[in-house]
């Protein structure tokens, strides 16, 4: 016996009451979008469950695609039963003794959806666990920490077998929220902000800010690489590469050394908002922590958001750096992130930034400078490119597909 499809829980999905469908037809997009190579699979779902009918394609690289989608609150591979005890008896047992070793302990976990199924869950779990112990010698019962947990879900159209409850990557599905724009630079923050707000159900397109010669050709695969991250979870990623050497060059002439990342932080925010605009973006996502270096301080947040009124989300805001290491390294974007490729953010930094700006003298600095026409030459000659998901890493779980 070996499993035939895999059962997805859909976990906060099931609180959108009259939404729900519409966050489940997007859940249901999204995996079909990450599972594209596998051309044989079908999905069906309902309001209640969602099911990948694996038709003979390999169920262990689906497993570990679908641990990185948005939505999933659980899944578990599944062989669907009919009705008839007997049926099920057999099949639980050749399930069953697929996976079992020589002193492993069991527990039966039922779940009764279909309430007019003729045994209760008391009696499901007694007569299943009575077959288990007498058809497999030595078998003993952990209610607590058993080895393997036969779960049984008993549903109006049939009955499900699972040895196993995956747990998900749990939020909301990509694109269920709308679109924001992730100022993405070469660093360990902001490729973590965009899975966070990934995790809530926005889209993401990229804005990367690229200055050669002061930045490399590695640099800016280096971010492009990080983007790949992203794009294996929400199957594809818009990434914007924005010409910024002469806005760069421009601000180090003509603003005080001390205000200078003020405003480089301002005109990226700027060119930002243009790409947002042009792209039907809703808000603009950044890596910032409080208090980590000197543009992330409140008043130079106060000084660099007086050019937009557009929404700007900081989903690391009050994280420890070690938080912040801990995800990039869960989504694998810290080894990446930690290639010795400078980005433009880090080329121009002044000796000794301003870290309490005031917005009145920044504004005043810049007064003399028209930025109009380079910010639209940057946004002008902005390269974009898709990128999609690489193929998902190996690795191996029970060998029961």
């Amino acid at each position: 016996m070996k499993y035939d499809r895999i059962l997805i829980r859909y976990g906060e999905l099931s609180t959108k009451g009259r939404n729900r469908n519409k966050f489940i037809d997007k859940l249901r997009k999204n995996i079909k979008m990450v599972l594209k190579n596998y051309s044989k699979i079908k999905i069906e779902a309902t309001r209640e469950r969602m099911f990948i009918l694996l038709n003979g394609e390999d169920g262990v690289e689906i497993v570990e695609r679908l641990k990185t989608v948005f939505g999933i609150q659980s899944f578990s591979p599944a062989v669907k039963i009919d009705k008839e005890i007997e049926n099920i008896k057999d099949a639980a047992l050749a399930l069953f003794r697929k996976i079992y070793k020589e002193g492993n302990t069991f527990k039966i976990t039922t779940k009764r959806a279909d309430k007019s199924y003729f045994l209760n869950t008391e009696e499901l779990n007694h007569t299943f666990g009575a077959h288990m112990l007498k058809n497999v010698p030595g078998l003993k019962v952990d209610v607590k920490n058993p080895d393997i947990n036969l779960q049984l879900e008993v549903r109006e159209e049939a009955v499900y077998l699972s040895c196993e409850n995956i747990p998900g990557a749990g939020g909301l599905p990509v694109g269920s929220g709308g679109k924001a724009m992730l100022m993405l630079s070469g660093g360990i923050d902001s490729p973590v902000a965009g899975y966070l707000t990934m995790k809530r159900g926005l889209e993401l397109e990229a804005v990367h800010f690229y200055s050669p010669p002061f930045t490399s050709e590695r640099s800016k695969q280096k971010v492009i690489d990080l983007t790949e991250r992203l794009a294996n979870i929400s199957g594809v990623v818009a990434l914007n590469i924005v010409p910024f050497t002469e806005i760069q060059q421009l601000i180090q002439k003509q603003v005080p050394e001390n205000y200078s990342m003020t405003t480089t932080r301002r005109l990226m925010l700027r060119i930002t908002d243009e790409i947002r605009k042009r792209n039907d973006g809703l808000a603009i996502i950044t890596g910032e922590s409080l208090g980590q270096v000197a543009s992330q301080t409140l008043e130079s947040m106060y000084a660099i958001n007086d050019v937009t009124n557009t929404p700007i989300l900081r989903p690391l805001i009050t994280m420890d750096k070690s938080e912040i290491i801990d995800i990039s390294r869960k989504i694998d974007t810290f080894d990446i992130s930690n290639r010795p490729y400078e980005d433009c953010c880090t080329v121009f930094v002044p000796s000794s930034p301003k870290t309490k700006p005031k917005r009145e003298k920044v504004q005043h600095f810049e007064s003399f400078i028209d930025f109009e026409p380079l910010i639209a030459k940057a946004v002008a000659n902005t390269e974009t490119v898709l990128i999609t998901p690489q193929s998902a890493q190996e690795e191996s779980i029970e060998d029961l597909f």
